[in-house]
């Protein structure tokens, strides 16, 4: 049963930072593509970062320079480390996994429905 559980989200003023962790469980970790998703109210689910199974990273435009996702294999985790946060970023974060084949580009955009593992969210607020 694969299981991701999204943990660090939370309450902070413009310019500050968070660090979101998905712990895995169920599956081998490194053979799948994972990433990082938001959806704010009214708004559909985006695409925020992803890893593939290669290493290559793909961003969403709004938060390059920003934001820098990660893992740690020994610890079957995902990281997302948020710097300069904006109002704007505010929204629902999800960990998201897939066992197929994809490049962190298409996961990011066009794969991003068909992802078939998803955590339960986690909550960030950025206030001004």
């Amino acid at each position: 049963q694969v299981q991701l559980v999204e943990s660090g989200g939370g309450s902070v003023q413009a310019g500050g930072s968070l660090r979101l962790s998905c712990a895995v469980f169920g599956y081998t970790y490194s053979s799948y593509v994972m990433g990082w998703f938001r959806q704010a109210p009214g708004k559909e689910r985006e695409g925020v970062a992803v890893l593939d199974s290669d290493g290559r990273t793909s961003y969403a435009d709004s938060v390059k320079g920003r934001f820098t996702i990660s893992k740690d294999n020994a610890e079957n985790t995902l990281y997302l480390q948020m710097n300069s946060l904006k109002p704007e970023d505010s929204a629902m974060y999800y960990c998201a996994a897939d066992p197929r084949w994809m490049t962190a580009s298409q996961a990011l955009g066009p794969m991003l429905h068909s992802l078939g593992y998803w955590g339960q969210g986690t909550q960030v607020t950025v206030s001004s």
